[in-house]
């Protein structure tokens, strides 16, 4: 007999102005775009058949309204109260936030290429403490400060679920669920971008995770189908 887990579904959020623009983007508190909207609605059309039973996203509100959009042809889960963690934040760039990507990371990689050390070229508690380092103000978190932070709520979250056999929907940001995956999932290897609105599935069983699906977007509807549809609001909390 299997015994009983859980499934997380880990959903980046769609694309906003400073993804656009190619800005630096942590706790900057960036709205979608009618582009990130539209992905937002397209994955969730293609999701519609799964039934959610918890839905968290980070406190920012480019992962609330992506989860409100994703889930609004949901019938099954479109009930569901948004639970809003701050452990689910992106990485904080400190003095870095809104600076142009194209000027830093380059002088990050220049900067920290004795101690990469991986076959594809990312190494990513290298890159979260160059990073530090290169905030005139060292407010940026190096890779300790974000993943006990990460770390904290992902377990608030297992601790939940764990043996309840539910799917679990997590709403947060690019290189928080790269960090996430490749503490978890010790096959994790991933050198592209996770994209917008794409959906990385995990199954958490008998103390071991299984990656399952990794980047995905193959599931999103066709944009016709996204445009010009209306949607309500769903409650929402802090979850603690």
């Amino acid at each position: 007999m299997k015994n009983k887990g859980v499934t997380l579904y880990f959903m980046r959020h769609g694309e906003t102005y400073y993804n656009r623009f190619g800005k630096m983007q942590g706790w900057s508190d960036m709205p979608l775009t009618k582009e990130g909207r539209l992905d937002a609605i397209r994955s969730g059309l293609g999701s519609k058949d799964i039934a959610f039973d918890a839905v968290y996203t980070s406190d920012l509100r480019r992962t609330v309204e992506t989860a409100q959009l994703f889930l609004r042809d949901n019938e099954q889960s479109r009930d569901l109260t948004v639970n809003m963690m701050p452990e689910f934040r992106e990485v904080f760039f400190g003095g870095l936030e809104g600076l142009n990507v194209e000027d830093i990371w380059p002088e990050l990689y220049k900067n920290i290429q004795d101690e990469i050390t991986s076959v594809n070229g990312r190494d990513i508690q290298a890159e979260l403490n160059g990073l530090k380092e290169m905030d005139p103000e060292h407010l940026a978190e190096n890779f300790m400060e974000f993943w006990l932070r990460v770390e904290k709520g992902l377990l608030k979250v297992i601790n939940r679920h764990r043996e309840t056999d539910q799917n679990i929907l997590i709403v947060s940001h690019g290189m928080t669920i790269r960090n996430i995956l490749h503490e978890l999932v010790p096959e994790f290897e991933l050198s592209e971008p996770i994209l917008n609105a794409s959906l990385s599935i995990v199954e958490y069983r008998d103390g071991h995770y299984h990656l399952q699906t990794l980047n995905q977007t193959h599931h999103f509807a066709l944009r016709k189908e996204a445009e010009e549809r209306d949607f309500d609001l769903l409650p929402m909390q802090i979850f603690e």
